[in-house]
C-alpha cells in the first residue's frame, strides 16, 4: 500500500486568523514528520458487534420521528488508488434541524428534539460504501463573530484500514449561501479541494417520497483526498 504525499492546498491551514480559536490551539512551531512503518502497515480491523441497532438510522432513537426533513446519506470510500476501503468503521454526528447538537455545551437559543440526538455508526461494505439515514442539520451561529453562522453540515469519523489513513470532516450540502462567510469551509486554501466537501443531491438515492437522496464520496489520501473539515 503506496501513500502519495498530499498537494498542497489540501489541507486546512493549522493556524487560520479568520478561525478565530485556531490562534489559540494552533501549533506554532513546525511540524516533525516521524518516518515510522507502523501507519501505514498496521491494519484497523473493528468488529461488526459494536454496531447497536439503529445505528445506520439516526431518526430511528427516539420514542417518534424527529422534526425536520429526513434524507439519506450514501457514499463510497476508497482509497489514493480509487480502491474500496473495506470494512471499515466510519462514525457521524451532527446538530438537529433546528441547529442545536444534543450536548450540555451547546446552549444555542434553539428547541432540542427529544426524538434526535444526532449520532450514528456504521461499517463500509465490500465496495467500500456506506448509507445512513437522519434529518437534514439546521446552520447554527458560533461565536466567531456576531453574525458567524455555520453552513448545515454533517461531521464525519473515518478509521481507514490503517493509521495514516484517519480523517475527521465534514459533509456539506450544495449550494449553501454561507460558504462564502464560513472561515471553516474557507480554510481550506484549493477551491477544488473545497467542493470536495460538498454533497451531491441524488435522485437516483432518493428514497419515493420519503426522503431525498444525498451522495458524498471519501478519498483517503492522494492527490484528490478529501480535505480534514475539523
Amino acid at each position: 500500500m503506496k501513500f502519495d504525499a498530499i498537494p498542497s492546498g489540501v489541507y486546512p491551514e493549522l493556524i487560520y486568523p479568520s478561525y478565530k480559536s485556531t490562534l489559540k490551539r494552533g501549533p506554532a512551531q513546525p511540524l516533525l514528520r516521524i518516518r515510522a512503518g507502523q501507519p501505514v502497515e498496521d491494519n484497523l480491523i473493528p468488529s461488526p458487534r459494536i454496531l447497536l441497532p439503529n445505528d445506520m438510522d439516526l431518526t430511528a432513537h427516539g420514542h417518534g420521528a424527529p422534526l425536520g426533513e429526513k434524507i439519506v446519506v450514501t457514499g463510497r470510500v476508497v482509497d489514493e488508488d480509487g480502491k474500496p476501503v473495506r470494512n471499515s468503521l466510519l462514525e457521524v454526528w451532527q446538530c438537529n434541524a433546528a441547529g442545536r447538537y444534543w450536548h450540555k455545551k451547546d446552549q444555542h437559543d434553539a428547541p432540542l428534539d427529544p426524538n434526535f440526538h444526532g449520532i450514528g455508526k456504521m461499517m463500509t461494505d465490500d465496495d467500500g460504501r456506506y448509507r445512513f439515514i437522519t434529518i437534514k442539520p439546521g446552520p447554527y451561529p458560533w461565536g466567531n463573530h456576531d453574525k458567524a453562522w455555520r453552513p448545515a453540515h454533517i461531521h464525519f469519523s473515518l478509521f481507514g484500514n490503517v493509521y495514516a489513513q484517519r480523517l475527521v470532516t465534514q459533509m456539506y450540502f450544495p449550494n449553501d449561501p454561507l460558504f462564502d462567510y464560513d472561515p471553516i469551509f474557507q480554510s481550506i486554501p484549493d477551491l477544488a479541494a473545497r467542493q470536495r466537501l460538498i454533497s451531491r443531491f441524488s435522485l437516483e438515492y432518493t428514497n419515493s417520497d420519503k426522503m431525498l437522496g444525498y451522495e458524498f464520496d471519501i478519498v483517503l489520501r492522494g492527490r484528490d483526498a478529501t480535505p480534514m473539515g475539523i
